[in-house]
């Protein structure tokens, strides 16, 4: 297997709580359909045999579309559904002992808030760094301050990995984001929280495009 690239424009997240009632498969299949090709597996509260059986049946989406698959912060279920990568945050395992579980060929991204994290992450073998929250955002409990623009700026001109800015953006600021130079965008409660998924991806293209 090897490992998938990133190369796509909008990477995006679950957050069932957000998804007006949908279940997760639900919203994965729309935003397959609308061609999202990164998908994020992000659920904290809910039971670990409830994740590991909805995380097996978006394999099973991701891998039929062509789309990348990666699991937020648990390292054993991202390889027991045999998903292409794995998210860690600051909190938890640092990314080169990470390597050590999963392999050669698993994507690792770490979140990031700062320079210095994100070149110890880089150092450790991370393969894409989160860069953020740009914004101020509730959609995670434990959320540090918004990192604002200067740390991607700061991103753009000396990361040398791939990074996806996060935290907060939505339609009405994403163009500024790609604008500051951000060549992969995530989005979580702006396309889950939709009523129509594939409607507003496609809206939050056309202003990619700009």
């Amino acid at each position: 297997m090897k490992k998938k690239k990133l190369d796509t424009d909008l990477y995006c997240l679950t957050a069932e709580e957000y998804s007006l009632g949908r279940s997760n498969i639900e919203v994965v299949k729309a935003m397959l359909s609308a061609g999202i090709r990164i998908i994020q597996y992000r659920e904290k509260e809910k039971k670990m045999l409830h994740k590991y059986r909805e995380c097996v049946k978006i394999r099973e989406l991701t891998y039929d579309a062509g789309a990348v698959f990666i699991v937020n912060d648990d390292v054993d279920l991202a390889i027991m559904v045999g998903a292409d990568g794995v998210h860690i945050g600051q909190d938890d395992l640092p990314a080169d002992k990470v390597r050590e579980l999963v392999g050669e060929e698993m994507i690792i991204g770490v979140s990031t808030h700062s320079p210095q994290q994100a070149q110890d992450a880089i150092a450790r073998g991370a393969d894409y760094i989160g860069v953020g929250p740009i914004f101020a955002t509730k959609t995670k409990k434990d959320v540090c301050d918004p990192v604002g623009f200067e740390y991607l700026d700061y991103a753009v001109k000396h990361v040398a990995i791939p990074f996806v800015a996060i935290g907060g953006i939505k339609e009405h600021n994403i163009s500024e984001i790609k604008a500051r130079g951000a060549g992969l965008i995530a989005m979580v409660t702006e396309i889950v929280g939709a009523e129509d998924i594939e409607k507003k991806i496609e809206s939050i293209r056309q202003k990619l495009k700009g």
